[in-house]
């Protein structure tokens, strides 16, 4: 039986191991267990267009009920917690139809963020990718967005803890990796890294090595790419496209 993943456009330069792989029909997921979130969330910020008029944020925000209870993350665990259900994959850049948007509210979709820093600069990261996918010389724009924990300092926890005192932990920092495909063939990346917290640098300070991001993530990104030319371009910080 042929891997379904190998049918997927957003998993064509590959993603990184995680407990489980969410086929979701625009985008994928790949799922810790440990965590109760995301690993990471890989998009195509622009997939083929089904419906000529775009929808209108759903806000349908609930459990992903694929995996066990003890596994997921649930809203509860949000409720009265300080932190919003942050999205991985943007909402706004799945709005063709009703079910591509409302795939994005899946709880599998979200991690724990303050609300200074998800409804400011992570959105602000959120809407200048959608400018870059917009510009005329970019084919096609992939994203991978993820949760990092620093377990040199206390990890918080949100929720109601399992017998094992086990909850759902709220991630110090997040990253987003952006490559892009130009109508001439090459390939592009960025990767940024921001704490989780209300932000005052441009975007273009939170820029890193995407080399680095793997060491500090723990994850091949881009893995079907290989070569000398790759280990440079993941090495390199570009400047920012606005």
């Amino acid at each position: 039986m042929l891997d379904p993943s190998l049918l997927k456009a957003e998993l064509r330069y590959g993603c990184p191991a995680a407990d489980q792989l969410l086929i979701n029909r625009y985008f994928s997921v790949g799922y810790s267990y440990y965590f109760r979130q995301a690993k990471w969330a890989l998009e195509l910020v622009d997939p083929d267009k089904i419906d000529l008029e775009t929808v209108q944020r759903l806000d349908n925000f609930r459990p992903d009920y694929r995996f066990p209870k003890r596994f997921r993350a649930d809203l509860s665990d949000y409720h009265a917690s300080g932190y919003d259900r942050g999205h991985l994959v943007a909402s706004a850049n799945q709005i063709d139809s009703d079910i591509q948007n409302s795939e994005t509210f899946l709880l599998s979709n979200m991690s724990p963020q303050t609300p200074s820093f998800n409804r400011s600069k992570w959105r602000q990261l959120e809407d200048a990718v959608r400018k870059l996918d917009s510009q005329s010389d970019v084919l096609e724009t992939y994203v991978m967005s993820g949760p990092i924990f620093d377990f040199m300092a206390n990890i918080k926890l949100i929720g109601e803890k399992d017998e094992n005192g086990i909850s759902v932990p709220v991630p110090s920092h997040f990253f987003k990796c952006v490559l892009t495909e130009e109508k001439n063939g090459s390939l592009k990346m960025w990767a940024f890294e921001m704490e989780n917290a209300g932000l005052n640098l441009p975007l273009h300070a939170y820029r890193v090595f995407t080399a680095y991001l793997e060491r500090r993530a723990g994850m091949l990104i881009w893995g079907n790419l290989t070569g000398p030319e790759i280990e440079k371009e993941k090495s390199k910080i570009r400047s920012m496209w606005i």
